[in-house]
């Protein structure tokens, strides 16, 4: 279903709904994307540039866990961590589970990303992979996490969750303006697809999708940077087969 929003009474800081825009603008480099996962939900794309990465952290395991089998028959080990689940779903080679939350403090069911990495880091001078879904917490959660650690990960693949508030309300805005602002020098969008199962909200003519999986690349990695030419990519797939798919919005295609 279709929701319009009309412009909010309370001001919004056109600059830096500009600078969330930009950031989230996919673009292409020289590697190739290919596909881990399932063809439907926990299925991400990610560029072929695995070879050195010493292991996945991956919050927000619920039902899923294709994308850290099809990691483990490359030889990369899965760090994952839910609290909603007493196991993962699958018996992934090599992977480790903790029944917990990921977020901005260490607290009962709760761990930050770095006390989470310091435990079980297997090789503190090697590159890592983030995979997170943690349904609107990733927001505080790296915003906690040292700029030190996040360069760590050579790819970050993520759901942005709440877009359309991040873009009409201060107090969503703020907090997805802390980590943009913490992740834009060392990271750029190398694949977005909006999530077709939450559905969009309509702001100033735009369907605005609520969930979107992105995919980010150090900046060090991402040769030949340019505009993404054409999405849907080749391996996107509807997370929810039976619903229609979801087009990105012109404003994150640099046609604004």
């Amino acid at each position: 279903m279709t929701v319009t929003v009309t412009p909010h009474r309370t001001v919004i800081d056109p600059k830096a709904v500009a600078m969330i825009d930009a950031f989230m603008t996919p673009h292409e480099t020289d590697t190739a994307l290919i596909r881990l996962g399932d063809f439907g939900d926990g299925g991400y794309l990610v560029p072929d540039d695995l070879r050195g990465i010493a292991a996945c952290y991956s919050p927000g395991v619920s039902e899923q866990a294709s994308f850290e089998m099809d990691l483990a028959k490359r030889g990369i080990a899965s760090f994952m961590a839910d609290a909603s689940v007493a196991h993962p779903p699958l018996d992934v080679p090599g992977a480790q589970f903790v029944p917990k939350f990921l977020g901005d403090k260490d607290e009962g069911q709760y761990m930050t990303l770095a006390s989470w990495v310091t435990e079980t880091d297997p090789d503190p001078s090697a590159d890592l992979l983030l995979q997170m879904d943690i349904e609107g917490a990733e927001y505080a959660t790296l915003a906690a996490a040292p700029i030190a650690l996040l360069r760590r990960f050579r790819m970050i693949v993520i759901e942005w969750h709440h877009l359309p508030s991040i873009l009409t309300k201060p107090r969503f805005l703020a907090p997805a303006l802390a980590v943009v602002e913490k992740l834009r020098e060392d990271f750029v969008t190398v694949h977005l697809h909006p999530n077709n199962v939450s559905g969009h909200v309509e702001i100033e003519g735009q369907a605005i999708p609520r969930v979107v999986e992105a995919t980010l690349l150090r900046r060090d990695r991402a040769a030949g940077l340019r505009p993404a030419r054409a999405l849907p990519h080749p391996l996107d797939r509807r997370h929810n087969p039976k619903r229609p798919a979801l087009a990105l919005p012109e404003r994150w295609l640099g046609k604004q």
